[in-house]
């Protein structure tokens, strides 16, 4: 009987301990501090275009039913607004090139090509 009433003297113990460091302990600084999520700070660099490297090294930190929606979405708009400018500069250099073709057909052929031996004598 005796080891009987230590052992639920020894579990309320515990239970208080458990329940005192939870809600605070009358220490006065409240419950348990809120935890940092863990979100990385911005792993595409904000100063520069993407690379392929960028790409590679991308990583999500795991919730609770796999990635944060938020943090994937991020990074697909950035994705998509990056592509999206190359795609425009691209268009712009082509239409400038397109442009630029007919004044060239003015210009003097130029080959880099060795003349046939034929062409020599």
């Amino acid at each position: 009987m005796v080891m009987f009433l230590f052992l639920v003297v020894a579990l309320a113990v515990v239970v208080a301990a458990v329940t005192l460091a939870v809600v605070g302990g009358g220490e006065g600084t409240g419950p348990l501090p809120e935890v940092a999520p863990e979100r990385p700070h911005d792993p595409l660099p904000p100063d520069r275009p993407l690379d392929r490297s960028d790409i590679d090294r991308l990583r999500f930190p795991l919730a609770p039913r796999g990635y944060r929606m938020a943090d994937v979405d991020d990074a697909l708009n950035r994705l998509g607004a990056e592509l999206a400018e190359r795609d425009a500069r691209i268009a712009e250099l082509e239409s400038a090139l397109a442009g630029a073709q007919p004044h060239e057909a003015h210009q003097p052929h130029i080959s880099m090509e060795k003349p046939r031996q034929e062409e020599q004598r």
